[in-house]
């Protein structure tokens, strides 16, 4: 299922992303809490970053982010809860 970008689509869409992003600093003082050590980062940024959503399509590797007030939530979820379903 495609979503109909071009790659200058894409690279235009990372250049804002990267344009508005800000640095944060990222601590390990609850590590590890996920079971793939990749997804602790994921989860610690979003902590850091004050995020309410990670948006993935691996669930079930996010259990109990809840108690960081968080949560997960497929692609298409998050498309839908800010009006840009497809």
């Amino acid at each position: 299922m495609g979503l109909g970008l071009t790659y200058q689509d894409i690279d235009w869409t990372l250049d804002y992303l990267c344009s508005v992003a800000g640095l944060h600093d990222v601590f390990y003082l609850w590590r590890p809490f996920l079971p793939d050590p990749e997804d602790d980062m994921l989860l610690e940024l979003a902590v850091e970053a004050g995020c309410n959503r990670i948006v993935t399509y691996n669930l079930k590797d996010f259990d109990g982010i809840d108690q960081f007030g968080l949560r997960a939530v497929r692609p298409n979820e998050f498309l839908t809860e800010i009006g840009a379903a497809l």
